[in-house]
């Protein structure tokens, strides 16, 4: 089973964060290996990419007329890829040597059409004592309780999320709709496809705790007001996947229940046994995320011709 590995990229900045990312893709233990490299629309990191990587053999290179978005780079690098397997990493992510090749293994044990892995966070500054492992998904990495090893589970993260090429494409890829583009960013990006996967094979996508990437999250993703904006527009791109699949809508459900079930109960009780300034502050910013998300998606529902203007967006 040959695999594809997609890494996009788009801005100079991050250019030295995709090298890592390409570099942990290159030095995977699994073999056949193609790793394909997307740059949205930037010909000058496409000059850096092509003189770094391009003249290596089993590398494919392309540069996208102009920005396109995340979602049309990585669907335009599945359709360049050779492999029966389709693999997304994002470009200030590190894989583990062994991530494909865990990969495959659940590919071939149980015949899946979508696999995913275990995104974790690594903090290039101190992690924020505010910050609670929680909200993990805001930053793209897999929160407690996401899922069990193993579990068929609605969508995956983009750092960590691999398809059936043939299905992936036959599903019409990942949704122009949603995904970062220049500075728009509706943030219900693996969703969008992999509901569409589930309704054309009614498999959803397979969990795996052993495939694992590291997730770099730079300065700006423990500033606490980037944080809070960022809740804000997770609600509005909530109510946009409402419009878009509005037969979709237990996941979220169902973790709010989990959040102030569970989670919320028990950190309330640590406070009681261990207090701490770090403990309270963490209570206190669950609330405040969590009210950001439900003024992000009220300020959706109360956007006239809401659905019209995130498809001029995708145009």
């Amino acid at each position: 089973m040959q695999v594809s590995v997609v890494v996009c990229t788009y801005a100079m900045d991050r250019y030295d964060a995709f090298t890592e990312a390409v570099e942990s893709a290159l030095a995977q233990t699994y073999d056949p290996l193609e790793v394909v490299l997307v740059v949205d629309g930037n010909e000058a990191v496409f000059d850096r990419v092509q003189e770094d990587f391009c003249d290596i053999e089993n590398v494919v290179c392309h540069c996208n007329d102009e920005n396109r978005g995340i979602s049309y780079s990585r669907t335009k690098g599945a359709e360049l890829a050779a492999g029966e397997v389709v693999a997304m990493i994002d470009d200030d992510a590190v894989a583990h040597e062994d991530w494909i090749e865990n990969l495959v293994d659940v590919y071939e044990r149980t015949d899946a059409v979508a696999v995913a892995g275990d995104v974790r966070p690594d903090w290039q500054t101190e992690k924020p004592d505010f910050f609670p492992e929680e909200f993990y998904w805001l930053v793209g990495c897999v929160e407690p309780g996401f899922a069990a090893d193993g579990e068929e589970i609605r969508n995956g993260y983009g750092s960590n999320i691999s398809f059936r090429r043939d299905v992936f494409l036959e599903a019409g890829g990942y949704d122009t709709h949603t995904g970062r583009r220049g500075d728009k960013h509706i943030q219900a990006h693996e969703a969008p496809v992999c509901i569409r996967i589930r309704e054309l094979t009614g498999q959803g996508v397979i969990y795996t705790d052993d495939a694992v990437v590291d997730h770099k999250l730079f300065d700006y993703r423990g500033d606490f007001t980037w944080l809070v904006f960022r809740s804000f527009w997770q609600g509005y791109s909530k109510r946009v996947m409402d419009l878009l699949y509005p037969d979709e809508s237990g996941d979220e459900t169902d973790y709010l229940r989990f959040l102030f079930l569970d989670r919320v109960p028990r950190r309330l009780k640590g406070c009681v046994t261990r207090p701490s300034v770090a403990a309270v502050l963490q209570i206190l910013t669950i609330l405040v995320f969590t009210g950001a998300v439900g003024l992000g998606y009220l300020y959706a529902l109360l956007t006239p011709g809401l659905l019209e203007k995130v498809e001029t967006v995708a145009e």
